[in-house]
């Protein structure tokens, strides 16, 4: 499903170049569960918004679905992230003062879409919140608003699901039902691609990928 070729990420800081990820080259199969670690400032970031096409690599080839994506325009982007991924944020990234439904709703707009308030309403209660659909972000749990941001990032469909450390604003309790949401998904055939810190997290994994100083260092597989 995604083939990465020597992909490379420069910027420019006070108009010093800052190589963020230096000619990573990898696979992920559709289906698969991988995990992305690696210490903060280590470019796992930078590779994960490669990955989401909320960014394109300075140099290098990325392949999603068999096409390349690597130059495509913002607009192009844009379209490609609508269609084909899902996202799920440390920090929810709820509408606070809009209904749990209304949340899960928003990337069909973004997908042009008509909105389909009982396809919102099957997504929410498939991750146990049909009871709190017409509830505020703000009256929320943090384990319910990530319940309501695997819902959102569900709701068209996706193939591709990336996580950015999905359980590091919960308590144990949470995070493994969010960890368990994630394993369903993965078994119905989505890939998911987490980034995390947490050991007990990349221990669910069946391939862990390790980054430091923007370079891939390492890539195990999982028994």
């Amino acid at each position: 499903m995604i083939k990465i070729e020597n992909i490379s990420r420069t910027y420019s800081r006070d108009g010093i170049p800052i190589t963020a990820l230096r000619e990573a080259t990898f696979n992920i199969d559709a289906g698969d569960l991988v995990v992305i670690r690696g210490v903060s400032g280590s470019g796992k970031s930078t590779l994960l918004n490669i990955l989401g096409c909320l960014d394109s690599p300075s140099t290098g080839t990325y392949l999603l679905d068999g096409a390349d994506v690597s130059h495509k325009s913002d607009a192009e982007l844009s379209r490609i992230r609508s269609r084909k991924i899902g996202f799920i944020f440390q920090s929810f990234n709820l509408l606070p003062h809009t209904t749990a439904i209304e949340n899960v709703e928003l990337p069909m707009i973004y997908a042009d879409r008509e909105i389909s308030r009982s396809c919102a309403a099957a997504t929410l209660a498939r991750v146990g919140l049909a009871h709190r659909e017409r509830h505020f972000a703000t009256e929320l749990s943090g384990g319910e608003q990530q319940r309501v941001a695997i819902a959102r990032a569900l709701i068209n469909d996706p193939a591709l699901i990336l996580a950015d450390e999905p359980t590091g604003n919960l308590d144990e309790s949470a995070g493994a039902d969010v960890m368990g949401i994630l394993h369903d998904l993965n078994d119905e055939g989505r890939t998911i691609v987490l980034v995390t810190h947490d050991e007990a997290v990349a221990s669910h994994a069946r391939r862990v990928l390790m980054i430091r100083d923007g370079v891939l260092r390492e890539s195990e597989a999982k028994t």
